[in-house]
């Protein structure tokens, strides 16, 4: 299919029936940005959690056997965007999840890079963002930490779904 020649509606709406084919499919749940939503399911499918309800706080899955809480946050790279900050955390202080897993997309939505990050460590690399009521996370300040683990070869094995 050549892109360049559809029309800027035929574009939107190409967009539209993809995301709703996507969320047919399972792969993301709702038709808003798609890049939360599949991260989401990388991990729950890569690791056999069961995702939370759309609109659960605190956490996104959970792995019923240990008990252990999920957040997932991502970020997808773009030319005019390299940055690697993920999704503001919110609650950070209430303890509301175990790790937090951070996955970092290419532009083409490839798994670039993804961490799973104890919470315990995140107020050492995290800042408060008044205006954005919630905690600000770069990734590349808390990947020195001992503590973190790479999870990017489990969810690239899922890329071809």
């Amino acid at each position: 299919m050549n892109l360049s020649k559809l029309s800027s509606i035929e574009l939107l709406r190409l967009n539209s029936d993809t995301l709703l084919e996507l969320k047919k499919k399972g792969l993301i749940r709702t038709a808003n940005n798609p890049v939360a939503d599949y991260a989401e399911w990388l991990v729950a499918e890569a690791f056999g959690y069961d995702l939370m309800a759309n609109s659960f706080s605190s956490y996104d899955a959970i792995d019923r056997r240990s008990k252990k809480r999920y957040q997932v946050k991502s970020r997808r790279l773009k030319k005019d965007n390299k940055s690697n900050q993920l999704g503001v955390i919110r609650n950070l202080d209430k303890q509301g999840f175990d790790f937090l897993d951070a996955v970092i997309f290419n532009e083409d939505y490839s798994v670039k890079e993804a961490y799973r990050i104890p919470h315990n460590i995140i107020n050492k690399y995290a800042r408060y963002s008044e205006h954005q009521k919630g905690h600000i996370l770069t990734l590349r300040k808390v990947l020195q930490d001992a503590s973190i683990k790479d999870i990017t070869l489990n969810l690239k094995k899922l890329e071809k779904k």
